[in-house]
């Protein structure tokens, strides 16, 4: 049985597929790109939108009736490595504790052409 979770505290999906499914313990979220969910925008630079990628999943993973501590994987598309090091930095802010395992690949283009999109495979408890 799955469930769809949907918030408008993160972006809407653009295309046809659900921001999260529940699936036997499990959410799975679609990737999440750095859009103000309130306004449309998207902030300017890497830093400002991997912190507003990575807060925009936050509130995912909590409507999902999960925490950030839950998250097992994540993947974080990027469209430049060079931007690795600022990306972990804010990363880091919101994963502090028994990280969860991560891959982190650099993309050619992403929806939106923003710089950074990030999904993640949670456990509920």
């Amino acid at each position: 049985m799955k469930k769809i979770i949907s918030t408008d505290k993160a972006p809407a999906a653009i295309g046809p597929y659900s921001q999260a499914i529940e699936v036997n313990g499990m959410v799975f979220t679609s990737g999440v790109i750095p859009v103000n969910p309130a306004t449309g925008h998207i902030p300017e630079g890497i830093q400002a939108q991997a912190d507003q990628a990575i807060g925009n999943l936050c509130a995912l993973v909590e409507e999902a009736g999960c925490k950030v501590e839950d998250v097992i994987k994540t993947t974080v598309f990027i469209q430049n490595m060079d931007d690795f090091s600022t990306v972990n930095e804010v990363y880091s802010k919101y994963f502090t504790k028994e990280c969860p395992a991560r891959s982190c690949v650099e993309v050619a283009r992403l929806p939106k052409d923003v710089l950074i999109e990030i999904e993640a495979i949670v456990l509920k408890k």
